[in-house]
C-alpha cells in the first residue's frame, strides 16, 4: 500500500476486529471506496470478514493502517 488511513485506538477492552471495522467506516468515509486490506502489528490478534489482516513489522502496537492493495501481477507458470 502506498497510501491509507491510519486508526489508533488503544481501549483494551474492545476487539481488533471492532476496531477494524470503525477505521474502516471512517475510510469509507473519507475515500467513499472499500478497503480490503489493513496492516496490524504482528502481536496483534486479529480478523475481519471483508479485510485481509496483514501482520507488519513496522506497524506500532495499537494501530490499524487501512487501505486498498492491489492484487499482485499473476507470473507466468513457465517463467
Amino acid at each position: 500500500m502506498k497510501s491509507g488511513l491510519m486508526w489508533y485506538d488503544p481501549d483494551p477492552k474492545k476487539p481488533a476486529s471492532l476496531k477494524i471495522e470503525e477505521a474502516a467506516q471512517r475510510y469509507r468515509e473519507k475515500f467513499g471506496t472499500e478497503p480490503n486490506a489493513c496492516h496490524v502489528c504482528p502481536g496483534e490478534a486479529a480478523s475481519h470478514a471483508r479485510v485481509q489482516v496483514v501482520p507488519n513489522r513496522w506497524i506500532r502496537p495499537h494501530h490499524f493502517w487501512l487501505g486498498a492493495e492491489r492484487p499482485s501481477p499473476r507470473r507466468c507458470p513457465v517463467c
